[in-house]
């Protein structure tokens, strides 16, 4: 007998939508759908079926084209087709293969030949700027790097996919350079690595991190990318564009308050508290849960078993998830990586910049393809107050 009859699992609600799983979970990131936890399985969830009725007879009603596109633009559906990854069935995939998977043995490089769908070939080292020496914050060295060559890139247009290609993964191998601030010999986690002083374990966590996040579809930062890359703007400029979008306190800079935090709690003899604290006073906690994923980020899930912290790390995340309800997500294993191996202070941002440069390439170079510019239209109203936003990584 149905305890629940009011809630569905995930097979039913799919089926009466007709939709694909992370279509709906996109419609509960919008409070369109209500979800809750499973009571006979908690790692899966319910979905109330009154509201899956009404957005059916909602559906169903001609829909003028101003409230399509106003329902796009916030967690909507995709409205960019790409080859390049995918969120489905709460997994992330990047072509046809199960980002987890590939992220075991694959380096950045080879995942960027995946991303670029190209494969590299040998391209002449590019001197250190003095940016890379003089300065000692790796955002700055990052914004100071591109923003150099975007005045002398070659232009996007009229290039084919492979010239495109083997720019970018000179400029993927140079921006890590410039983040890291010095240079070595080796793959890109092989020099972070180096850079940091890490033993091969280190070395080999920093690789698996660079690939999980090295691409995850249309979030904010890589929208801001093909926006660029569709005027024809250089690949410099294009990535240029992502980093300032990265640089943003609900994006790329969520991860280091991640790190904030779980220091934080970790120091603490009563990390309870701390937790207690932190939600009276933000109404959440850093880093943890995910619009896309209510069961749970399969990159923080991947990440954190390979990791495996200390057990006050552990145990720190642990209670989070048993005070909020919510699961950690791709910022809160980032953090719990820096914490692990005492990496130093913007590690998080070397990490996620470095590894998100791939995909942001890749995205630019599948956007000039195209040959299409990205141009949405406003609709004019008066001015409403806005909805708390969602992180998104």
């Amino acid at each position: 007998m149905n305890e629940f009859p009011d809630w569905i699992p995930i097979g039913p609600a799919l089926e009466q939508l007709s939709v694909k799983a992370a279509t709906l979970y996109s419609y509960v990131s919008r409070g369109q759908v209500r979800s809750l936890a499973d009571p006979k399985d908690p790692r899966c969830s319910l979905y109330s079926r009154r509201d899956i009725e009404q957005l059916l007879a909602k559906r169903s009603r001609p829909r003028a084209r101003a409230e399509i596109a106003s329902s796009t633009i916030a967690w909507g559906e995709p409205i960019l087709q790409t080859r390049i990854s995918t969120v489905k069935d709460g997994q992330l995939f990047f072509g046809e293969q199960n980002a987890e998977i590939l992220a075991r043995t694959f380096s950045l490089e080879e995942i960027a030949g995946r991303h670029f769908q190209s494969v590299a070939s040998t391209t002449p080292p590019v001197a250190a700027s003095n940016v890379w020496h003089e300065e000692t914050n790796p955002k700055i060295r990052a914004f100071a790097f591109l923003a150099g060559r975007v005045s002398s890139a070659a232009p996007a247009l009229g290039r084919t996919r492979a010239a495109l290609a083997q720019e970018a993964f000179g400029l993927l191998s140079d921006f890590a350079d410039a983040v890291v601030g010095e240079t070595h010999s080796g793959s890109i986690h092989h020099r972070m690595g180096a850079s940091w002083n890490l033993p091969e374990r280190g070395i080999d966590l920093i690789r698996q991190a660079l690939v999980l996040i090295s691409e995850h579809e249309l979030n904010a930062s890589t929208f801001a990318v093909r926006i660029a890359a569709s005027t024809g703007a250089a690949l410099p400029a294009a990535a240029l564009a992502g980093l300032a979008t990265l640089s943003g306190p609900l994006h790329g800079d969520a991860t280091e308050q991640a790190v904030m935090f779980l220091r934080k709690i970790t120091n603490k003899p009563s990390p309870e508290a701390q937790i207690h604290q932190t939600l009276r006073g933000n109404g959440q906690l850093p880093a943890m849960g995910h619009s896309l994923y209510p069961d749970g980020d399969p990159r923080a899930k991947a990440l954190l078993q390979v990791i495996r912290p200390k057990p006050n790390i552990s145990h720190a995340i642990a209670l989070c998830s048993q005070i909020t309800g919510q699961f950690p997500n791709i910022d809160m294993a980032l953090a719990a990586l820096v914490c692990e191996l005492e990496l130093p202070e913007h590690a998080a941002f070397s990490i996620f910049a470095i590894g998100r440069m791939s995909g942001w390439l890749a995205h630019a170079i599948e956007q000039i393809e195209t040959g299409n510019l990205i141009r949405p239209r406003a609709v004019y109203s008066r001015l409403k107050p806005g909805k708390p936003v969602s992180k998104e990584k």
